[in-house]
């Protein structure tokens, strides 16, 4: 086999998977791309081949949606930090049990993701509203109602339930990888058990940590149903106003830039977010 043939054998066996990447991904994209410079005509919809930056100086300039990409990502940020502040803990509980009580509190955690987003939002809307059980159990001690459905709050809480999975499992696999030896070194040398995660355990999981935190933002960032369903016509968030944009106004090429400045958005605050907390893990490690 000659040198060549060696050198191209690699690129043959990914050409398969390569080619699929780009139907299904890239070619989407290029063509979303290209519509979100069409002109729009009220009238007669896009206009193939007349091409205009008007719809992403409206994204830009207009407050109506720096509102919504600001409260996108507040409650995204928000979200990703709370599922950290429950996720962690729980995968390390989860890491430190023996069966068969491991793998039936790791089903628990899995089997959210066995239902339906939808289901999942209809059953946070029952327990939230005005009549609802959580309203229920406020009434008992002397509280409410409380409006909760149709605010952040239901927002928020149904995105923790519906992204927490996301995190506990790349923390999990994180800590099987953490020799339990390094840990029960520090304990016998006097180290305190908060130091011992603090400077032990936290520095060798915090990769599982980072790739956690990517998923639930991203996922929390871009989510239509959950807003959708809790947040109302009035609570918006920019998965919506795509939503609302290519099927309520069918202004096709609004909907479009909408959504690509979101991914663009997305890739910058991952990336940023990703080098930072990267940056501070090699320092920790050394």
């Amino acid at each position: 086999m000659s040198g060549s043939t060696r050198k191209a054998t690699p690129w043959w066996l990914s050409a398969p998977a390569l080619l699929l990447f780009a139907a299904l991904l890239v070619v989407p994209l290029v063509l979303t791309a290209v519509l979100s410079f069409n002109v729009y005509d009220p009238a007669t919809g896009p206009k193939a081949g007349e091409f205009t930056f008007e719809h992403y100086a409206q994204v830009f300039t207009d407050s109506y949606y720096h509102g919504i990409f600001w409260r996108t990502f507040w409650i995204s940020g928000l979200v990703t930090l709370i599922c950290v502040l429950i996720g962690a803990p729980e995968a390390y509980v989860l890491s430190r049990m023996r069966n068969p009580w491991r793998s039936i509190l790791l089903l628990v955690v899995l089997a959210p993701l066995l239902v339906s987003v939808v289901v999942r939002a209809f059953g946070w809307s029952m327990l939230l509203g005005p009549e609802g059980a959580v309203n229920a159990m406020l009434g008992v001690v002397g509280i409410g109602p409380v409006k909760m459905l149709y605010t952040e709050v239901a927002v928020i809480v149904a995105l923790v339930h519906v992204m927490l999975p996301f995190m506990v499992i790349p923390v999990w696999t994180s800590l099987q990888k953490l020799d339990a030896g390094v840990e029960n070194a520090a304990l016998s040398l006097r180290a305190s058990h908060f130091t011992t995660l603090r400077r032990i355990v936290l520095p060798q999981v915090m990769p599982g940590i980072l790739s956690g935190s990517l998923i639930v933002f991203g996922l929390a960032a871009s989510s239509f149903a959950i807003p959708g369903l809790l947040g109302g016509r009035r609570l918006k968030m920019v998965a919506t106003v795509v939503y609302d944009e290519y099927l309520h106004e069918l202004n096709w090429p609004l909907g479009a830039a909408v959504a690509l400045v979101l991914l663009a958005a997305n890739l910058i605050v991952m990336l940023s977010y990703n080098r930072l907390v990267e940056g501070r893990y090699k320092k920790a490690l050394g």
